[in-house]
C-alpha cells in the first residue's frame, strides 16, 4: 500500500511541471489582418514571382492567425519577400560519365521585410530564409529511346514549386512566431 501512495505521490510531483503547458503555436501575433506584396526577384530565376507570391498568400490563409487583405491601406502589417539568391551545386555524378551531374542540390534565399502600417516601424527587416531541395536530372533508367534521358532545365522547372512551398511555410513561421 505504502508503494501505491509513493508512486501516486511521484507522479503528482511529476505532473505539477506540465500545469502551465499549453499547446498551440504561442501568443498571437501584434496584428490581425496583413498585406502580402508581390514578391520581388533579384535572381536568375525566371518566371519565379507569380509562383512565390501564390504559395506565401496560400500559406498564411492556411495558417489562419492573421487575415491576408488585398491591400495595403487596410492591413495592420505588410509583408515584403525578395528573393535574392539561388544557386545550384552538384550533389550526384552519374555512373558512366562523372563529368556530368546525375542530381543538384538548390538553394533558394529571400529576404524578409515587415512593417508595421499603423505606425511605420519595421518589425523586422532583412529577415533571410533559406530553403534547399535536390533536383534529378535523369529519369533512373538511362538512355531513352525518344530523345535525351537528361534534362536538368525541366527538373529545375519541376523544382520551382516545392521550393516556393517550402520557402512559403518558413516565412509563415518568421512572420508569426515568437521572435
Amino acid at each position: 500500500m505504502t508503494r501505491v501512495w509513493s508512486l501516486l505521490l511521484a507522479c503528482a510531483f511529476l505532473a505539477q511541471g506540465c500545469a502551465h503547458y499549453s499547446l498551440g503555436s504561442g501568443p498571437a501575433p501584434s496584428f490581425e489582418t496583413l498585406y502580402i506584396e508581390p514578391s520581388k526577384n533579384k535572381t536568375t530565376l525566371a518566371q519565379s514571382q507569380a509562383v512565390m507570391s501564390t504559395m506565401i498568400r496560400e500559406a498564411f490563409i492556411r495558417d489562419g492567425r492573421v487575415s491576408v487583405v488585398d491591400n495595403s491601406s487596410e492591413a495592420d502589417a505588410t509583408l515584403e519577400v525578395t528573393l535574392v539568391g539561388y544557386s545550384r551545386g552538384n550533389a550526384a555524378n552519374r555512373e558512366d560519365d562523372v563529368g556530368l551531374a546525375r542530381k543538384f542540390t538548390l538553394k533558394l534565399r529571400a529576404s524578409c521585410r515587415l512593417r508595421d502600417n499603423r505606425n511605420g516601424r519595421l518589425l523586422f527587416d532583412g529577415r533571410m530564409v533559406e530553403v534547399q531541395r535536390e533536383a534529378f536530372t535523369d529519369n533512373g533508367l538511362g538512355l531513352v529511346p525518344f530523345g535525351a534521358s537528361n534534362d536538368q532545365l525541366q527538373s529545375e522547372y519541376n523544382t520551382l514549386p516545392l521550393l516556393a512551398d517550402e520557402l512559403s511555410s518558413k516565412v509563415t513561421h518568421a512572420v508569426l512566431d515568437v521572435w
